[in-house]
């Protein structure tokens, strides 16, 4: 008996050595990935400071030896401080935008320096010098509370992490994405392709090709029993679909079809078209209307026809709101032939990839017999969203508006509804 309690206790007292040599050593884990986080975080408010300055003193410059050197400068900061940025506990709205951002003032700099566009980078330049002494102010407030809370990772990180409104990186990653999208605008293929990478987040259940062809003699009558191939496209697409191609007589034609939720892209059917005029502008509205409830899009209106020799060319978009406003990036087209009124082409992929609306914006009157000069006619008035030189989608006023004079000439102009800012005027012929 005395032999197991003599055991027991030796056993007892070697956990408890094992136990704190454990606590131990985590202790000591913890301090040093402490100390590593607080190095590199000291070393990106650093490196965002050094890069602020030499954007700074690049402006400086017109002597090409010396601004040279700045932007070389400003190239190796640049990929100092994103890769610091990288080693980070941000959350990944912060860490993406600080990355994209930093990286597009590096890109800047390389460019200017390989293609001697000095002056290109003087005026690019003005306005992102300082929006990014902004952003470093911000940053200061953002990481003090890791200093105030003396270099304490767990409550640092509890904060970081977390995309909140009281977490005080909220507003750095609301005015990174600003600044981003007005100081380095997208190219046309850059936002077609981030648009069709955001059909990936589509929530609805997967249909198979079996469905998809289903699907499309639903919204196409005309080519039931056509015979059909069906690919599904490449791994490496931005998002899934079905491409279907169907050859029926004397037509041939495609669509894309989504994969989750069957949503239709774009249709295109070729075969040969009679010139005559065979339906009326009515007609041709009447079909559209017939298609829209085939296809379950009850939440749009016709805003556009035109016509050629051989179709009909309808823009529709999507109706929101108490109002009724148009949005206008949320896009349906239409090609009707005038022979039959049959479908030729679709093209939904904007209605699809739906656009994010404030509807919380205000809409103040206009008056406009005193906001236009005398003689100008308002003929038509409505809501639209559209958007503005910061790429942000606003809520407009959509006024077309005549100016009695010799040329009486006719214009199309977009007012916001809140600040009242015009952001379109166009000519009318």
């Amino acid at each position: 008996m005395k032999s197991a309690i003599y055991l027991l206790s030796i056993a007892v007292l070697a956990l408890g050595l094992y136990s704190f040599e454990v606590r131990q050593q985590n202790t000591q884990l913890e301090q040093t990935v402490q100390a590593q986080y607080t190095n590199a975080l000291t070393n990106a408010s650093e490196k965002l400071s050094t890069l602020q300055r030499s954007v700074s003193q690049s402006l400086l410059f017109q002597d090409q030896h010396a601004l040279e050197a700045e932007l070389d400068n400003i190239w190796r900061i640049s990929n100092e401080f994103r890769s610091t940025i990288s080693s980070l506990p941000l959350s990944r709205e912060v860490a993406n935008e600080w990355l994209r951002y930093v990286g597009n003032i590096g890109e800047e700099a390389k460019y200017a320096s390989d293609n001697r566009d000095f002056e290109g980078w003087h005026d690019r330049m003005q306005v992102v010098n300082q929006n990014l002494q902004s952003l470093s102010d911000e940053w200061t407030v953002a990481t003090s509370n890791f200093y105030q809370n003396d270099a304490d990772l767990s409550q640092w990180t509890n904060v970081a992490e977390k995309e909140t409104e009281q977490s005080p990186f909220k507003n750095v990653a609301s005015n990174l994405k600003t600044y981003s999208e007005t100081d380095f605008p997208l190219t046309a293929s850059e936002s077609d392709w981030l648009k069709k990478r955001d059909l990936q987040n589509l929530d609805d259940k997967e249909i198979t090709k079996e469905q998809a062809i289903e699907r499309l003699e639903i919204l196409i009558p005309g080519i039931k029993d056509a015979t059909y191939t069906v690919t599904k496209s490449k791994e490496d697409a931005p998002y899934p679909f079905y491409h279907i191609q169907f050859v029926k007589g004397s037509r041939i034609g495609y669509a894309d079809i989504t994969v989750k939720g069957g949503h239709i892209l774009s249709f295109l059917s070729e075969r040969p078209i009679q010139e005559q005029k065979g339906v009326s502008q009515q007609q041709v509205r009447d079909l559209t209307n017939e298609f829209l409830k085939r296809a379950g899009y009850n939440d749009v209106q016709i805003v556009e026809m035109r016509e050629n020799h051989q179709a009909w060319h309808i823009a529709l978009a999507r109706v929101v709101g108490k109002d009724k406003a148009f949005v206008y990036p949320d896009g349906i087209q239409l090609k009707i032939s005038k022979d039959s009124g049959e479908l030729l082409g679709l093209n939904a992929m904007e209605y699809v990839q739906r656009e994010e609306i404030n509807e919380d914006q205000k809409v103040v009157p206009i008056n406009w017999k005193t906001f236009f000069r005398p003689g100008t006619h308002v003929e038509e008035e409505k809501l639209i969203y559209t958007e503005n030189e910061a790429f942000q989608l606003r809520k407009c006023y959509e006024v077309i508006a005549r100016f009695d004079s010799k040329q009486n000439e006719t214009f199309r102009i977009v007012v916001d509804t809140e600040n009242h800012d015009v952001l379109k005027v166009e000519y009318m012929p």
